[in-house]
Order: C-alpha cells, then sequence, then structure tokens
C-alpha cells in the first residue's frame, strides 16, 4: 500500500470517528453497508474496509456477522481519539460552518413553504411524527423520531425543487442523512430538551399557517448541527 493509500486510509478513519464524535452515530447505531458508506464517503471500498478495520482494531466499532450484522458504534468516542477529531473538524471547519448555516436557510424557507401549502393530511402526518418524538425512550429513538418529522416537514412544503435541494445538502453535509447531527452525551441531554420544545412551537406554527414564524423558529432549531459542532471541536481541542 502507497503513502497516498495510508494518507487517504487516515483522513476517512478521522472522519467516521468525528461521525460518532459528533452523533452522526449514536453508540449501538450500525453504519451504511460498506458500499453505501465508500459513496458517501467519496473513496473507494477497499478505503473504505481499511479505516473500518482500523475502527475495530482501536475498539470504536465492532463487526457482527449474520443478515442482521455488520459495523456497530460500540461507545461514545475515547480520549484517545480526540486528536482525529480535531484533526478533522479544524481541517474542514469552514466548510462545515458554511454548510450549517446555509442548512438554517433552507430549512426556514421549507417551513415558510410547510405553513404556507400543508393539508388536512400533512396537519395528521406532523402532530403524528411529533408525538413519536415526544414517545421516544432512547437518543437512537428519537435521532430518528426527529428525522421523520423534518421529512414530514419536507413533504408538507409540497415543492419537489427544494426538497431535493435540501435533501442533496444534507447528504454532503452529514454521512447519516436524513437523520441529523445528535452531540455526545455531554451535549445531548440539553439538546433534546429544546428539540422537544422548538419541534411543538415549529408544527404548531405549521397548522396555524403562521409562515413567517414557521421560517424563523426551523431556522433557529436548525442552529443546534452547528452548536453541537462547536461543543464537540471545544471538548476535542480541550481533551
Amino acid at each position: 500500500m502507497t503513502e497516498t493509500d495510508d494518507t487517504l486510509i487516515d483522513r476517512v478513519t478521522d472522519r467516521l470517528v468525528t461521525a460518532v464524535a459528533i452523533g452522526e452515530f449514536l453508540p449501538g447505531a450500525r453504519l451504511p453497508a460498506e458500499r453505501d458508506l465508500a459513496r458517501s464517503l467519496g473513496v473507494g471500498r477497499t478505503t473504505t474496509r481499511a479505516a473500518l478495520e482500523r475502527l475495530v482494531d482501536r475498539g470504536i466499532l465492532e463487526k457482527q456477522r449474520g443478515r442482521a450484522g455488520g459495523s456497530f458504534v460500540r461507545d461514545e468516542w475515547p480520549t484517545s481519539e480526540a486528536a482525529a477529531v480535531t484533526r478533522w473538524l479544524e481541517e474542514q471547519w469552514p466548510q462545515l460552518v458554511d454548510a450549517a448555516i446555509a442548512g438554517t436557510h433552507l430549512h426556514g424557507a421549507v417551513a415558510r413553504l410547510a405553513a404556507a401549502n400543508r393539508t388536512p393530511h400533512d396537519i395528521v402526518q406532523l402532530q403524528e411524527r411529533l408525538a413519536d418524538f415526544d414517545r421516544a425512550a432512547t437518543g437512537a429513538e428519537r435521532q430518528h423520531a426527529d428525522s421523520l418529522l423534518h421529512l414530514a416537514i419536507i413533504e408538507a412544503a409540497h415543492n419537489d425543487t427544494l426538497s431535493e435541494v435540501v435533501r442533496d445538502h444534507e447528504r454532503r453535509f452529514t454521512i447519516a442523512a436524513p437523520a441529523h447531527l445528535w452531540g455526545d452525551s455531554e451535549s445531548r441531554p440539553a439538546m433534546e430538551r429544546r428539540a422537544a420544545r422548538e419541534h411543538a412551537e415549529l408544527v404548531d406554527a405549521i397548522v396555524d399557517s403562521r409562515t413567517e414564524d414557521a421560517g424563523r423558529i426551523a431556522q433557529h432549531h436548525v442552529e443546534i448541527d452547528l452548536e453541537l459542532l462547536e461543543a464537540v471541536r471545544r471538548r476535542a481541542l480541550a481533551r
């Protein structure tokens, strides 16, 4: 294997460690299939497989065999991986900030359209997705319910072009799209309480056709992504 190959594997390894650190993949989560993961990362399967093997060796992932098998996150990112997280975040920071800010404006636009265009069926879907989030018992369940709620808001906007722009943006911003970042165990509890409150406010604004309120709430809500990135960045540097 050439030095260039090793360097690329290093970068992919850092990216995957950071994905665990910032809550793209929570403890117990299964990573996408190797083929899909390679496509999301923009590298070959051989590089992806080598990076996954490194993370198994370092105790961050575990491999499970069988039909329900794959690569699973074992636990929170350890202190020993702070350098990897710092490297990736510092290198990508300007682009991450740019993407996070773009995301706030995109979701604001979607929420405004949802408030203007929602149908009775959309209202039922939004309220059901909101109830699912409130009932979720674990971080992974809440992350999944959050994804479904935001997808329901996108559907309620009834604008295919904007929907595709938002989905494409999220696929480039996070490996786990449409799942949003979920932070680590230190930042997660406060974030989840805030998310529950803002979800309720956002759904109410959409149901009531308050377009400007919906856009403002959504834009503020999606700022959580950047705040979680900043929290993990500070933690990694401190470690």
